[in-house]
């Protein structure tokens, strides 16, 4: 997986709970300072191995897990032209086995239930990490030794291939998306031929295919071994058995070279350039961007905060001039990303429709000289500097997975040296001022800008620079002579440590009370970080549409923060920024919720602002046509994007015309419906479904009950719904096709078909459910199941195969997909129905591997799913809409641990393959006569929204 580092406003110099828990704006008592600072921090310990691992060790016995997270400090910088996409390649590679596990890296991590697993790359490293139970750590300690120092006479010509065309496919899909194609263009032109950071990570074809087994070899020997590489290992975890656990797996591995890094270059520019390209994307897209100071350097932060300024929310500068009170664009962001080299600043802003580019560019041109020239108020400032006290605090409640507490002391580790670097981004955001953003804009903003304008039109075909030669790989210097190995005790020939105990389930106990209007409140705490979330669950939803204009629910829901009581959708905003709060609320197929995350410290002003969202949203005129305009902009999108396309076109396939569910999954209506929705049609729904009865206030964080409900009873005890609520909307019972149909979506010049097939199955709610879903997981759930290990693995013709239930009170589809290469379309069809058929038909039946494979995975996995309080939230939340116990979790636990190959075998039998429906989105001039060619079923050719298009002549 390619990962294009983020802001780091969002990662590592968001660690202000250290330096706001004093300064916030609402004015905190000195107490509640000390202990949000304190909370907020992430303390570690650390030590060196003798062969140069180094080990960081952070204890957090909040769930019996444990983050193994490991980074090498190699990425596409280290490569060379006529070589690159090497580190993102062995990214894959190395999740393929190694000399002492010879089969797929994921295998014994699905058997313990390990979460949050996954590997990245980019221009700077190449991380691998993965939540394991307590009791699997040595296992997981073996597995990434393993592929450490027994790895590289695993890479068969075979494997490379396998793994070379995945990555291939990865790149397609990538470049098929709507404005797929403009990174490379970006880098091309902001980065002087030859620089490190003048290519993608994921590289070129050419150069992919003229990588050799020796090739890989070479990189690999010099660049991961355990001296360029540091290990983080957070949760339930101390530094004596960190010491003893990592020196007993990794300490017998050779050190490597110690490899010079490229040099810092941010390569600033001189002059302004620009570049324009169509594809076939909806609407005008601009792309501005500037390279900046690298990783370290104090204008990292005063960028983050002058792009927070600029347009980081709707109340940024350029969203109220762009999109509210010029209405030039439909959405505007900025963000300020560093990376080793040199970082990037970044503004791109999607043009509505009939507006001239060069007005927008007019209108954004002069608001960033007035930025720079007299800088952020000092509200402005502060403001910022709240969002990202309050992103940061969120986000270090997670040990492991992107972006949680390992991933912060890995990348702080490998980038400067030293773990904590975070709390030197403290400093400098604490005390910068506009003085200070104003002279980091002036130094990078000031010129050598690049600007990308994507308009709408044909997709003009990638031409890679085809590199005229592909250098030999560099002889592998001399290890490290200072560094040493330690004897093992490990003897590797017995394979893998079996894991044979497991953590309990720990669900927190769900605690109950109910307001004075009838709202029921069920609070689940966990005092991890001082924030408290809350989401009203309301009945309603997508199927409410029925009778009505499509769309109407989400957009009612949508409408929500846009604005309530006395203040309109920009002051709206503003509070909720000073107050660090995040506010929301949208619709669903079966229901609807709103949504807030308060600072503990400023819990019951955030509380009043939730109820003023919910009880009085002003349906402002004019806010509602800017959304509608950004809204149906938006249903553009989704129709030019091929995965949201198919799942607009299939449900009405699926259910029929007339049925509630028969709507674009999406929720978000039709252009047409959209345009017609009238503020009356808005405040209707709101008054049907938007209202105390019948709803569940979920709350999760840290609060208790006698300290939550006083609150909640002062902002919404007396709240009353006007009128009888509306009767629950009937979902009628669906008959399945009697043979199966296909229908064809044309997208010229797609370098990808994208596959979508389903019918309907019984609702969440029937007995049988969980069966269902086990029998989903063996074909093509998870990524060792069948679906993914034949089109990914196998034949290499897509990136991922997987299948799917979505969640309804009626019944539900079933779904499988793929995104393939063009021209691999009818192949790839093939192949999913030949096993979705044998699967369904009893041919090739569930194992008692496969199915003790996904018991091993569902069940072990359950004490790390609970981790965070979202997750908590999330569980409760299926409790209240689906009826559920509530241990529900425990139940269902038991009742997988149950399951025999035969039972889940007979819930395949659900899948029928003579009543599937088929949605195949590419190239019809490529693909649709070898798709005719299948028999499938009858064929109609359709546009995006569904509708028959003519035969062409």
């Amino acid at each position: 997986m390619i990962s294009i580092r983020r802001p780091r406003a969002t990662a590592l110099a968001l660690a202000l709970g250290l330096v706001f828990a004093g300064t916030s704006p609402l004015h905190a008592t000195d107490a509640i300072a000390k202990e949000q600072a304190a909370r907020a921090d992430i303390a570690f310990e650390q030590f060196t191995l003798p062969n140069g691992l180094r080990v960081i060790v952070h204890t957090d016995r909040k769930a019996p897990i444990v983050a193994v997270n490991i980074w090498y400090h190699v990425g596409s910088k280290n490569e060379l032209p006529g070589r690159t996409g090497f580190a993102h390649l062995f990214e894959h590679l190395m999740f393929q086995g190694s000399e002492n596990h010879p089969t797929e890296f994921f295998a014994p991590f699905e058997l313990v239930g390990a979460t949050d697993q996954n590997g990245t790359t980019n221009q700077d490293r190449t991380n691998y990490f993965q939540n394991v139970p307590t009791t699997a750590l040595d296992m997981a300690l073996w597995m990434e030794s393993d592929r450490m120092g027994h790895f590289i006479n695993y890479v068969t010509p075979a494997l490379l291939d396998e793994q070379r065309g995945v990555v291939q496919n990865e790149k397609r899909q990538g470049e098929n998306q709507p404005y797929g194609q403009f990174y490379e263009r970006l880098l091309k032109a902001s980065y002087p031929k030859g620089h490190p950071y003048s290519w993608t990570t994921i590289g070129s074809m050419s150069d992919l295919n003229a990588a050799s087994p020796d090739d890989v070899k070479r990189f690999f020997q010099t660049w991961y071994g355990p001296n360029n590489a540091v290990l983080v290992l957070a949760g339930d975890i101390d530094l004596a058995t960190a010491k003893e656990k990592v020196a007993k797996y990794f300490g017998d591995i050779p050190a490597g070279p110690t490899m010079a890094q490229p040099k810092v270059d941010p390569a600033p520019r001189t002059a302004s350039t620009r570049e324009t390209m169509t594809d076939r994307v909806p609407q005008t897209r601009v792309y501005r961007a500037w390279n900046t100071a690298e990783y370290g350097q104090a204008d990292v932060e005063r960028l983050q905060l002058l792009a927070q300024v600029l347009g980081g929310s709707r109340s940024s500068r350029l969203d109220k001039r762009l999109v509210f009170n010029d209405k030039l664009a439909d959405n505007v962001s900025a963000g300020a990303w560093s990376n080793l080299l040199g970082g990037l600043f970044f503004i791109q802003v999607d043009v509505k429709q009939g507006v001239d580019v060069a007005t927008v560019e007019a209108a954004l041109d002069e608001e960033l000289r007035k930025l720079i020239s007299e800088g952020p108020t000092a509200s402005e400032l502060e403001q910022a500097r709240t969002v990202y006290k309050a992103g940061f605090i969120r986000g270090i409640e997670r040990i492991g997975g992107f972006g949680g507490k390992a991933d912060a002391l890995a990348e702080c580790a490998v980038y400067t040296g030293d773990p904590g670097c975070f709390r030197e981004s403290l400093d400098v955001l604490e005390q910068a001022t506009a003085a200070d953003v104003v002279a980091a804009g002036k130094r990078w903003l000031s010129r050598g800008d690049h600007t990308i304008v994507v308009n709408p039109g044909e997709r003009v075909a990638t031409v890679e620079e085809e590199s005229k030669t592909h250098p030999d790989m560099a002889p592998v210097p001399a290890a490290d002579p200072k560094y040493t190995t330690t004897p093992s005790t490990v003897d590797r020939s017995k394979g893998v440590p079996q894991t044979t105990e497991f953590p309990a389930l720990s669900f927190p106990e769900l605690q109950r009370a109910t307001l004075s209007n009838g709202i029921k409140v069920i609070l689940a705490e966990r005092n991890t970080i001082p924030v408290v979330a809350m989401s009203l669950e309301l009945p309603g939803g997508y199927s409410a549409d029925l009778g009505r204009k499509l769309g109407t629910s989400s957009f009612t829901f949508g409408m929500l923060d846009e604005g309530a009581g006395d203040l309109d959708a920009l002051a709206f905003g503003d509070r909720a920024e000073k107050l660090g709060a995040n506010l929301a609320a949208g619709a669903a197929l079966d229901g609807g919720n709103a949504y807030l995350s308060a600072l503990k410290e400023n819990l019951d002003e955030s509380v009043a602002l939730f109820a003023q969202m919910l009880r009085a949203p002003r349906f402002d005129d004019k806010e509602i046509e800017r959304v509608r305009q950004s809204w149906i902009a938006g249903i553009k999108q989704e129709k030019a994007r091929p995965n949201s396309a198919s799942q607009r076109i299939l449900p009405p396939l699926l259910y029929g015309a007339g049925h509630p569910y028969a709507i674009p999954f999406t929720g978000s209506g039709t252009e047409a419906s959209i345009a017609s929705l009238t503020r009356d049609d808005l405040v209707a729904f709101h008054k049907a479904w938007v209202r105390p009865e019948g709803a569940t206030l979920i709350v999760t964080g840290d609060t208790t009950l006698a300290e939550i409900v006083p609150v909640l009873e002062k902002h919404l005890g007396d709240w009353k719904g006007e009128g009888p609520a509306p009767a629950p909307i009937a979902v009628p019972t669906v008959a399945l096709p009697s043979k199966p149909s296909v229908y064809l979506v044309d997208q010229p010049g797609a370098i990808q078909a994208t596959i979508f097939v389903g019918q309907l199955a019984p609702s969440t709610m029937d007995a049988k459910a969980t069966e269902l879903e086990i029998a989903n997981s063996v074909l093509g759930g998870e990524f060792t199941s069948r679906l993914n290990m034949n089109l990914r693995e196998d034949k290499r013709w897509a990136y991922g195969s997987y299948s799917f239930l979505q969640g309804a009170k009626g019944q539900r589809p079933w779904g499988a997909f793929a995104n393939v290469q063009i021209d691999k379309t009818s192949e790839s069809i093939a192949e999913l129905k030949r096993e979705i058929t044998a699967f369904a038909d009893g041919s090739e039946p569930a194992t008692a591997e496969e199915v003790a494979k996904i018991q091993a995975t569902e069940i072990r996995s359950l004490p790390g799913s609970f981790e965070t309080a979202s997750s908590v939230m999330g569980a409760i939340g299926g409790i209240v809409r689906f009826n559920r116990p509530d241990d529900y979790v425990v139940q269902r636990r038991a009742k997988i641990e149950a399951l025999t190959p035969a039972v889940v075998q007979a819930q395949a039998g659900t899948i029928k393959p003579e009543a599937l429906t088929w949605v195949i989105v590419g190239d019809l001039s490529k693909i649709e006569a070898g798709i005719r060619g299948l028999n499938l079923g009858e064929v109609k050719v359709v546009d995006a929204d569904g509708q028959p298009v003519a035969p062409k002549p």
